[in-house]
């Protein structure tokens, strides 16, 4: 059962791992609506377009944690559905306290657009904070037929799959929601919420393959795997470069390989 929650301000960092804040996110924007002459090939002049893209609403879990954060447009008229300035300081908040930010396909498309209506309403950048894109993970150490989330979380979740629309299939849930429809932002909400916990099995399925991982282990006197910030490691052989060889560890909690700092052959 997803627990609501409904400003980013209520809620309180209680999950990490060790020190490093992890935050899964995504967002759901709005089309653009232009005036056009056809369905193909388009190109879409400055002029013909009626209205630009938003965010209609977005949410977000620290990794561990049981809340879900949300927030959307809902509340808002239709005649000022478009100024977004509110949900984006409640994400502004949570993003300058994230250390590493999950999502997918994050990095060419959610970071991208958030920082856009950021720069728009005049925030600055929040806190840096490091990327994870499941997307990237899928692509680059797998060949599965299809690399969309809906398609990994059947495959591969065993609890929260990506649900499909019910009664507003496709781009019908984005009509409603736009002419303020409240069936239609309950099932925005739902899709959206759902969306992240996806997101989170996922990344804890893909994370040990993930060889490019934010090292999470913190405190440099304790072996601990660098991926989860697990102490349950057991040696497993060796790790050879060309300049070295170092005791291999295979981590009980997530499965991630690491080594040891130290060159046996020193």
């Amino acid at each position: 059962m997803i627990r609501h929650y409904a400003s980013a301000a209520e809620d309180k960092v209680n999950a990490t791992v060790g020190a490093i804040r992890v935050l899964l996110l995504d967002i759901e924007t709005a089309p653009m609506i232009a005036h056009v002459w056809g369905m193909w090939d388009q190109n879409v002049g400055l002029n013909q377009l009626v209205s630009d893209w938003y965010i209609l609403a977005w949410a977000a879990k620290w990794l561990g944690a049981d809340k879900v954060i949300y927030n959307d447009q809902s509340k808002l008229p239709l005649d000022q559905i478009e100024d977004d300035a509110v949900i984006l300081g409640k994400l502004w908040e949570l993003l300058d306290r994230a250390d590493v930010v999950v999502g997918h396909n994050m990095k060419r498309f959610d970071a991208r657009k958030i920082n856009a209506r950021f720069a728009a309403i005049g925030l600055p950048p929040p806190s840096p904070y490091r990327v994870i894109d499941t997307l990237q993970i899928a692509k680059a150490k797998f060949a599965f037929s299809s690399n969309k989330l809906e398609y990994l979380a059947d495959l591969l979740n065993t609890t929260y799959k990506k649900l499909k629309h019910t009664a507003y299939p496709g781009h019908e849930l984005w009509k409603a929601v736009m002419r303020g429809d409240k069936k239609a932002w309950k099932e925005m909400r739902t899709y959206n919420e759902y969306d992240v916990l996806s997101l989170e099995e996922l990344y804890l399925i893909l994370r040990p393959w993930d060889d490019r991982h934010v090292n999470v282990n913190t405190d440099p006197d304790e072996q601990a795997c660098p991926v989860c910030g697990s102490t349950a490691l057991v040696k497993r052989g060796f790790r050879y470069t060309n300049a070295g060889k170092y005791q291999q560890f295979r981590c009980q909690s997530c499965g991630a390989w690491s080594r040891d700092k130290t060159n046996l052959y020193n």
